[in-house]
């Protein structure tokens, strides 16, 4: 008689080996995904995923479009498609941001039609971020930079803060270009280091006054759009808010966030941004500029803005501070252009809180 075999499937084959896996592990790799919308996606994938997604510590959430208080949302508000002169008048209107609605078809794993973070819906990142229970760095990025500017012309600014400005640099140029081979000799006999006459006749240290007056309104209308995202989330050590273009970039650290919390926040009476103190400023111009890879930038200028209350515009602590900020301030060939501004004369300038 033949001898009957069974065959017995093997258990160890049964178990999900992805269940092996330690939640700390997983909670990693989820850390190094930080897109919200790609993170909104896990959280679709198992009740375990549900799970840990909230739990994730960095998050990044790209704002696609934004919306006025009436609600309207098209390509008339995207900021890059606005005009400068009429730039401010419509972003001091916006009530809060917008992203696009990548989450309409994600439903809990519960069953049902629940939705998975029933906060997206609404697309402000506040509401969006609420499910997340333990961010400790946030990097939100901004479809376009704020301030309008002409075609050709360099602006770059960074700012930090905490329940009010702390430090900022501002760079630009009226063009960057490809250098042309005299350049260099023609730059060296017209500049002495000093600010040309013309500067001040042709419209040069005006121009100059609008780039900064316009960063500033942006970086304090940013920051205070921050508020209910930081009091929302005190476990956040590090917040940067960008935008697309890279113009503008606000960073706020441990100790900023701290203060930001502690502090009561000066609003502006006319619009809804942090009030700017009464500052002191160092402007630092160059006619021509060379930067890495054959580019010029010519009306080179750096302006570096410090709070009157943090001390004197000539003493150490104040030199110090803004030497180290600098440094970190911007990336590339910007970097070099402000390191090689750094070096030139200082004029020194005060300005009124507004």
């Amino acid at each position: 008689m033949q001898n009957k075999t069974r065959i017995h499937a093997d258990p160890s084959l049964d178990q999900d080996q992805f269940d092996r896996i330690p939640d700390s592990l997983v909670l990693l790799i989820l850390n190094k995904i930080a897109d919200v919308r790609s993170l909104g996606r896990c959280s679709a994938v198992s009740k375990r995923f549900n799970f840990l997604v909230p739990l994730v510590h960095d998050v990044y959430v790209k704002i696609d479009r934004v919306v006025t208080v009436d609600g309207d949302s098209d390509d008339a508000l995207n900021p890059s498609s606005l005009k400068p002169r009429n730039f401010f008048s419509h972003f001091l209107k916006l009530m809060m941001f917008t992203i696009l609605k990548p989450f309409h078809h994600l439903h809990n794993t519960n069953g049902g039609n629940k939705p998975l973070f029933p906060q997206l819906s609404h697309h402000s990142p506040a509401q969006v971020l609420k499910n997340f229970t333990h961010i400790r760095n946030l990097r939100i990025e901004l479809p376009a930079g704020d301030v309008g500017t002409e075609e050709g012309v360099l602006l770059r600014w960074r700012a930090e803060f905490g329940s009010t400005l702390q430090n900022c640099m501002i760079l630009g140029g009226t063009r960057v270009d490809r250098k042309p081979a005299s350049a260099e000799q023609e730059t060296a006999l017209e500049d002495n280091g000093s600010i040309p006459e013309s500067f001040y006749t042709n419209g040069g240290l005006k121009l100059r006054v609008v780039w900064t007056i316009s960063s500033l309104i942006a970086a304090s209308t940013r920051h205070y759009l921050l508020r209910p995202i930081i009091k929302d989330h005190p476990t956040l050590k590090s917040l940067v808010l960008t935008d697309a273009d890279g113009q503008g970039t606000l960073s706020m650290g441990v100790e900023q966030l701290k203060e930001f919390r502690e502090k009561p926040l000066a609003a502006s009476a006319s619009s809804n941004r942090t009030q700017v103190p009464a500052s002191n400023m160092k402007l630092r111009y160059a006619p021509y500029l060379e930067l890495p890879s054959g580019m010029g930038l010519q009306g080179a200028t750096l302006v570096t803005i410090k709070p009157t209350s943090e001390g004197s515009c000539g003493s150490n602590s104040f030199r110090k501070e803004t030497d180290a900020f600098s440094c970190g301030a911007f990336d590339g060939p910007f970097k070099a252009a402000a390191k090689a501004l750094m070096k030139r004369r200082t004029y020194l300038l005060e300005m009124n809180g507004f």
